[in-house]
């Protein structure tokens, strides 16, 4: 067994000495013991991995002592480096002990090339373990508890390779029965790709028990440098990328800024411009509906407005803050979009919005005013017209032809007045839709100027009513005064909606006040004749019917007779007598109101008074 490893140390450090000696171009060695028992190459393999020059030295020693001062100064050299060679003396070089000078070897290995692994502040050794069972953790395959029984299958090295440098090879597709296959294939990538040179042959590995420790730790740490300066080259990739992508966030951050900015000012901007370029008017419900966009500005485009500046304000500061953190130059936000610029755009739109506000509330309070001056002088003129049209009225005197063309000249008057309360109406539901309750211009409401129409148009019905009763009482010769008058306050208290005409019921109701009645199916007809057909009969139908019915029957004494014989020869009638008579409710209610009370019972009347009052 130490004849095997022995074998396979030398040949795995041959190997690596004729590397290192490669960088300066000195000549292989081909015999390990033989030619380092001359000191020369120990010497410059010593300067080529501590990158010092050995002065001073035999390089062409031809004696034994020679040799050994070589030696010497090799061994020394490594010494001052704070390596200890215990055991091992320049005469057991020069003597070509192959033991030693293997160990010796391994002592500038571990020194100059695996010393330097340092993982979590363990000793070479652990480092580089823990170093590769790191590497190979995701490897359910690979378990690399040491460097010889863990290497056997060549799974761990094809691990190393594909963990750094996953295109190289396919480990998913491998078969870890094919031990032979594995390290050949990852000794193969590893030189040819990596430039990683084969220290070990693949039986060293596949086909001795347990492979060389200190062969396979001097062939891995080569892995181990060689992904370590990718890992540098990587590392210094990454640093370039990362600086890059925060150069890039914060010109991307800045570029933001700016665009940020000048999209806010030149949106304050034109909403400002807008505001200029709108035109007052004195619509209420346009300058209304103003107000309305106004208040919804302010509650949304203004309010976003807002939380924009105030994210600006943080970019900013976030832009700084990150400049600091990488030790970089200070923003300078370009002249006119700093934050003062930005902040000077922003009163300028405070300025504005109150101006425009308080554009639209002046004009909103004048156009009020004015609705409110409107209506009064349109009420308080329909009234002034309503009062000379009563006072016309009040006044009409003389001959009844001459009242009735003055009363129609009047009534003429009354389609503009018409017209005007319309007008007057759209000026009222203007004020209500402006909100203007209060006027203290006029006392007169629509309610009231409607009102005082019907009014006026009710006495121009009524007085035309009178006039025309007039006149035809004036032509009814064969009635007297007395009779006429007393015919005409029945037809008017009958008329109970001022028409100058009188319904069946009305009719049957007026006969029956002056002690006419009739059965219904003879007044039915009856009424059909008077009315010639038309469901009311007009004043001068009702009289000229009474003058029909009334000749000869009408007289005091038959009236006096009448009374008597319902009263039971009493001196007075009560309203029980009228009733018991079947006379008509309103006509009771019509002689009482207008019999004179009788002095001997309480709630008569009193007949004969009555018949001496009413006729002459």
């Amino acid at each position: 067994m130490d004849k095997a490893w022995e074998a396979i140390q030398q040949k795995t450090f041959t190997k690596w000495v004729n590397i290192k000696l490669d960088i300066k171009d000195i000549p292989h060695i081909r015999d390990l013991c033989n030619e380092l028992a001359l000191g020369v190459r120990l010497i410059q393999l010593l300067e080529i991995i501590s990158n010092t020059p050995i002065v001073r030295y035999n390089k062409n020693p031809r004696m034994r002592i020679q040799c050994v001062e070589n030696v010497n100064m090799a061994l020394e050299f490594i010494q001052q480096r704070g390596v200890a060679l215990t055991n091992i003396g320049a005469e057991d070089i020069v003597d070509k002990n192959l033991k030693l000078v293997l160990g010796m070897l391994w002592t500038i290995i571990l020194r100059f090339t695996i010393a330097d692994i340092n993982q979590e502040g363990k000793n070479a050794k652990e480092g580089l373990l823990l170093w590769c069972q790191r590497k190979t953790a995701p490897y359910k395959e690979v378990n690399v508890r040491d460097f010889t029984y863990s290497w056997t299958d060549g799974l761990a090295f094809c691990a190393l390779i594909h963990r750094h440098r996953p295109d190289l090879l396919d480990f998913y597709s491998l078969d870890p029965n094919d031990r032979h296959g594995n390290t050949a294939l990852a000794f193969d990538i590893a030189e040819t790709h990596l430039g990683i040179p084969k220290l070990l042959d693949v039986e060293d590995v596949c086909d001795i028990s347990k492979p060389d420790e200190r062969s396979v730790m001097t062939y891995v740490a080569e892995y181990f440098h060689a992904f370590s300066a990718l890992d540098k080259v990587e590392t210094a990739g990454r640093r370039i990328a990362k600086f890059a992508e925060v150069m890039s966030s914060l010109w991307q951050m800045q570029h933001a800024y700016e665009q940020r900015v000048l999209a806010l000012m030149d949106a304050v901007d034109n909403a400002q411009q807008q505001w200029k370029m709108t035109a007052l008017n004195d619509s209420y419900a346009d300058m209304k509906q103003l107000g309305v966009d106004f208040n919804n500005y302010k509650n949304t485009l203004k309010r976003e407005w807002v939380s924009e500046k105030r994210d600006i304000d943080f970019l900013l500061g976030n832009i700084q803050t990150k400049l600091k953190t990488y030790n970089l130059k200070p923003y300078y936000p370009p002249e006119g979009l700093t934050l003062r610029d930005l902040d000077n755009v922003w009163h300028g739109l405070l300025k504005e919005e109150a101006s425009f506000h308080q554009s639209i509330n002046s004009r909103i309070r004048r156009i009020k005013e004015n609705l409110r001056k409107a209506y009064a002088n349109a009420a308080n003129e329909f009234q002034k017209q309503l009062d000379i049209i009563s006072n016309e009225l009040a006044s009409l005197d003389g001959d009844l032809n001459h009242q009735l063309g003055r009363l129609e000249s009047t009534k003429r008057k009354m389609d503009p007045i018409h017209k005007n309360l319309h007008t007057i109406e759209l000026l009222d539901q203007e004020c209500s839709h402006a909100n203007t309750e209060e006027n203290d211009y006029t006392v007169y409401s629509i309610e009231d100027l409607t009102f005082g129409l019907g009014l006026v148009q009710q006495a121009i019905q009524k007085k035309n009513a009178f006039i025309q009763n007039q006149i035809v009482s004036r032509n009814m010769t064969n009635l007297t005064p007395a009779q006429l008058e007393e015919f005409e306050q029945a037809f008017r208290h009958f008329d109970n909606d001022a028409s100058n005409t009188l319904s069946a019921a009305e009719f049957n109701a007026a006969l029956a006040s002056l002690g006419i009645f009739f059965e219904d199916p003879e007044f039915e007809s009856l009424f059909d004749n008077v009315s010639e057909g038309r469901e009311e009969a007009t004043f001068e139908q009702f009289i000229r019917f009474m003058v029909s019915v009334t000749e000869d029957k009408s007289t005091p004494e038959q009236l006096h007779d009448s009374f008597r014989t319902i009263s039971g020869e009493k001196p007075y009638i009560t309203e029980l007598d009228l009733k018991m008579c079947l006379v008509p409710m309103p006509v009771i209610d019509y002689l009482k109101h207008t019999m004179p009370s009788s002095r001997e019972e309480t709630d008569a009347m009193d007949y004969n008074l009555y018949i001496m009052q009413t006729f002459k």
